[in-house]
């Protein structure tokens, strides 16, 4: 599994996923930078994801929604806060309404997503940053630490070259 930790803090009012994927940083980086790719793993296996826009620069903006079973969607946003490609980035990110624009609907929370070298191999560690206990309640409650595990879980297959996984 690629996923080999995954912690929600309510101390600190974060959730943090450690993985290791069999992948330079370099092409893990293309996991996040490229919309194609990413909607292939952004959303769990039951919701994925299309990016009608994604924008993985500093001050850039991406909107999605992910389909669920029955036809429904979950919009959301991200607004690209720095980058230090391919070390780091941090986005901010929260709800969006019908019309793709954000909706504030719980507020914001702060993404930043680190990939390590270990020497072929990376470490991506990816920290959710909350701006109250409410809302990182309210985030578990709907699956958000269960979703993004097996979400992660769809990587390995998209650096294997696999091109339907």
């Amino acid at each position: 599994m690629t996923v080999i930790s995954h912690t929600a803090d309510t101390e600190n009012l974060t959730l943090t996923f450690v993985a290791e994927f069999d992948a330079d940083v370099q092409r893990v980086w293309q996991i996040w930078e490229d919309p194609r790719q990413l909607e292939r793993w952004w959303g769990p296996p039951t919701y994925p994801a299309t990016f009608v826009t994604h924008e993985l620069v500093p001050g850039g903006e991406s909107r999605y929604y992910m389909t669920g079973p029955d036809g429904d969607k979950s919009r959301g946003w991200w607004k690209t806060v720095e980058t230090s490609k391919p070390a780091s980035f941090t986005f901010e990110d929260g709800f969006s309404g019908d019309d793709g624009e954000p909706s504030g609907w719980l507020g914001s929370s702060f993404c930043t997503v680190e990939l390590e070298d270990l020497g072929g191999r990376t470490r991506m560690t990816t920290v959710t940053t909350f701006s109250s206990l409410e809302q990182l309640q309210e985030m578990l409650k709907m699956g958000m630490e269960e979703g993004m595990a097996l979400a992660m879980g769809q990587i390995d297959a998209i650096l294997a070259g696999d091109p339907v996984g």
